[in-house]
């Protein structure tokens, strides 16, 4: 994978017999997502050209070009589509991040020691959570907002954690004795 991707929506269902997908659109106007040019799956072997031609509810319903029949539309169901990240919009807030540039960033300490590494970006309805991996291999989950990442420096890939009330631990024995 040469370039940074970002995730624009998922196959979701099927609409009818001529081969139409209902698509759960992650951009900022759901019907955006064919303004991308060629999609692609998670690794990068099909191509999927767009064409939106409803609604379903909160769904996008759409035509893919070489997808007829329902039987091929099924078949699509859980399908991730991505584009290149050199393809968005630049962010009209400085303070806006994509997914994608967060994703492998070095996770700092307060005192600037490298402590881990950005491996997910969540948000279950509460608010928005990075995913971190520690050194010593354990994911940990922290709130995304400046009271616990109060600086990002996408430049130089990294971002700063808090450390009031966090503590990253080397292995296993340090969280017993806790």
């Amino acid at each position: 994978m040469s370039e940074k991707r970002v995730c624009l929506g998922k196959v979701v269902g099927v609409h009818g017999i001529r081969g139409e997908v209902k698509i759960k659109s992650y951009t900022a106007v759901d019907k955006d997502i064919a303004r991308y040019g060629e999609l692609e799956d998670k690794a990068e072997k099909h191509h999927f050209s767009l064409q939106i031609t409803g609604r379903s509810k909160d769904l996008l319903r759409a035509k893919i070009k070489g997808v007829d029949d329902r039987t091929a539309a099924e078949s699509l169901i859980g399908t991730e589509l991505y584009a290149p990240r050199g393809v968005l919009p630049a962010l009209p807030a400085e303070e806006e991040y994509y997914e994608a540039d967060l994703i492998g960033l070095k996770v700092l300490d307060a005192g600037k020691s490298e402590v881990a590494e950005v491996i997910g970006f969540y948000n279950f309805g509460a608010g928005d959570i990075l995913e971190i991996r520690l050194k010593n291999g354990r994911s940990e989950m922290l709130p995304f907002n400046k009271g616990y990442v109060p600086e990002i420096n996408l430049a130089d890939g990294y971002i700063i954690v808090a450390s009031t009330g966090m503590v990253f631990l080397e292995d296993e024995k340090d969280s017993e004795e806790c």
